[in-house]
């Protein structure tokens, strides 16, 4: 059952029930956790005091990304990536999805979860979150 909400909306301890519903190998507390699903490693950050939810999973070391993969990543983001997106941050070519976290809702959040993982799934080949494409 997957309830993970409070009255004001989603919280820390709502991720934590969702993380743990889903996730293997969990690591971290309220506000930082680590975890697998979906075949990756994911890492999920809070900011409750501002709102923000940040869920994320390592592709790539930059590198390693040329040019073309490069530009294959933008186009991806898109009208391939749907929610989540390729970011680069320091050197490291990142999958991610960035909400506000009281309106996230349950469901939002398993979808991220499994677009991140779709994305370094799918880094070098279809750059795809998911079976979806924008405009198709």
């Amino acid at each position: 059952m997957i309830m993970a909400s409070d009255a004001g909306g989603m919280s820390n301890r709502g991720l934590d029930a969702l993380i743990k519903q889903i996730g293997t190998d969990i690591k971290g507390q309220l506000g930082f956790w680590e975890f697998t699903a979906h075949g990756w490693r994911l890492c999920c950050i809070t900011d409750e005091s501002h709102n923000r939810m940040r869920l994320m999973t390592s592709i790539a070391d930059k590198g390693q990304l040329t040019p073309e993969l490069l530009t294959a990543c933008m186009q991806a983001n898109f009208d391939r990536a749907l929610d989540a997106r390729y970011c680069l941050s320091g050197d490291t070519l990142w999958g991610a999805f960035i909400h506000p976290l009281r309106s996230l809702e349950a469901s939002l959040f398993l979808s991220a979860c499994s677009q991140v993982a779709m994305l370094g799934e799918n880094f070098g080949t279809t750059f795809s979150s998911g079976e979806l494409r924008f405009g198709a």
